[in-house]
């Protein structure tokens, strides 16, 4: 690949720092230990520096929004190297941008701009000011043939996760892929066995699940706090992308932007032309690419919740929404499941609401106190993310035994387990395999409404409404499959 030279300054390289705790969190999190913070490095080399040959060499597969704000994370550990990136777009633009701290602009996008940012980041601290060791690649294929790649990112539209996370697998990869983990359920489960016998390193891009707030709401759960919970309520707010403005598919057929690979940005999806509305933003709203705000949002929101309440497979799944139909996911989505008792923890009820659909408003919290987070519902009372409704006694707040350990960073942890440390949290096997199944199944239930569906979990079947079992998998297009 040739490289495009340019004098386009690199992009900023992290978020903003997210908001305080409010005012009803419990008193034990302020006195917790400090939070990590990561500092970019400022020489290559002298003490404390990590020498190339002990590096952890990375490679990006998905340069627009979110892989590269994930790389911007990876630049800043001292023991990992970014040798590569790919992209099946050159560049262009239209890609939303992450960088909280700037707002929702669009941006440039693919895989150049990345490679500029990578080399710009690198010669910065490089006593010559160049540098100029990261190549770009159109085809995730090409990549995945070097040797020298110990672990891949992928941070590309949901449709590709698993046939792009399935061959890193096969090649002894360690793999960090953005949420979902796959696009059905049929690929999630089999890229959790693949992960299961390769025995590398993994991570789901549910940066949430890091945060000091959800192993307090773990921790408060398990005292009981709010006694045996019984039912959870969970909600995000309207798709931050456009809506498609048809019914169907886009009437109008242009042409395929300069630089970019349609073939390879369908890979295992049906062919069609292509159109804007599909690339390089508004993806998520197809059934034949996207899994919705459930797909999306559900494994941020619901990760803390199924570690609280111990959650495995649901029994039942149903669902309604907004106007169906066959290309596009509807605007707004309520999904119930319902799990069984597990060891001596009671059958729980959990809700799902999108798309600015929310359940009723609790009477025991106050109308001026906004309801942003999971609703815990308990015998003893409710719990609001971590904020306790009625407010506790400080006897309970100060008997929090702090069991749990901080995490050193949602990126930094997988880089740990990597280079030989614990799993990280959000771990395929341990954790995001089952947390995307759980989210991908309520899509199912969507597509199968007026139905309650009855999950055999471990044998991935519906198993009172047949048709049902059509959504778990995908017809691979001719040339692409796991």
């Amino acid at each position: 690949m040739n490289e495009i030279k340019s004098s386009e300054p690199p992009g900023p390289a992290g978020r903003a720092a997210p908001a305080g705790m409010p005012r009803r969190k419990f008193l034990a999190v302020t006195g917790a230990a400090a939070a990590f913070t990561i500092a970019p490095r400022h020489v290559l080399g002298g003490p404390g520096h990590t020498a190339p040959s002990a590096k952890t060499t990375l490679a990006g597969i998905g340069m627009g929004a979110q892989g590269r704000v994930n790389m911007g994370e990876f630049l800043k550990l001292p023991e990992v190297q970014v040798v590569a990136v790919c992209d099946v777009n050159r560049e262009g633009p239209g890609y939303l941008s992450w960088y909280w701290g700037h707002g929702k602009e669009s941006r440039n996008g693919g895989r150049e701009p990345a490679r500029r940012e990578i080399e710009a980041y690198y010669a910065e601290h490089k006593p010559s000011g160049t540098y100029k060791g990261c190549r770009a690649y159109s085809d995730y294929r090409q990549l995945l043939e070097r040797e020298d790649v110990d672990a891949v990112m992928i941070a590309t539209p949901d449709h590709t996760h698993a046939v792009i996370t399935m061959a890193a697998l096969k090649r002894g990869k360690h793999i960090y892929c953005e949420k979902p983990l796959a696009w059905s359920l049929d690929e999630t489960r089999r890229v959790t066995e693949v992960a299961r016998q390769a025995k590398v390193a993994t991570q789901l891009g549910n940066q949430g699940q890091a945060d000091k707030a959800a192993r307090v709401t773990m921790e408060l759960i398990e005292v009981g706090a709010i006694g045996p919970v019984h039912e959870v309520q969970v909600w995000s707010g309207p798709r931050f992308w456009a809506h498609a403005p048809w019914e169907g598919r886009p009437p109008e057929t242009p042409p395929v932007p300069d630089g970019m690979d349609w073939d390879l940005w369908l890979g295992p999806a049906p062919q069609r032309p292509y159109h804007a509305a599909y690339h390089p933003w508004s993806w998520r709203n197809w059934w034949d690419f996207g899994t919705g705000l459930l797909g999306d949002l559900g494994c941020h929101k619901l990760s803390t919740v199924c570690k609280a309440l111990k959650l495995g497979h649901p029994a039942t799944v149903e669902a309604s929404s907004t106007k169906l139909n066959p290309e596009t996911y509807p605007l707004g989505v309520i999904a119930r499941y319902e799990f069984p008792a597990r060891d001596n923890l009671p059958p729980v009820v959990l809700n799902w609401y999108d798309g600015g659909l929310r359940p009723p408003r609790p009477e025991a919290i106050e109308p001026d106190i906004p309801i942003n987070e999971p609703l815990y519902t308990g015998e003893k009372g409710l719990l609001l993310g971590t904020e306790l409704f009625p407010e506790p006694g400080q006897d309970l707040v100060r008997g929090l035994p702090r069991r749990l350990s901080l995490s050193p960073g949602h990126h930094k942890e997988w880089i740990n387990a990597c280079r030989g440390g614990p799993p990280a949290g959000s771990d395929f096997v341990n954790h995001s395999g089952l947390l995307t199944e759980i989210c991908l199944l309520g899509n199912v239930a969507v597509r199968c409404q007026g139905t309650k569906l009855l999950w055999d979990g471990p044998n991935l079947k519906v198993t009172n409404h047949p048709p049902a079992n059509q959504y778990l998998r995908r017809d691979y297009r001719q040339g692409w499959s796991l």
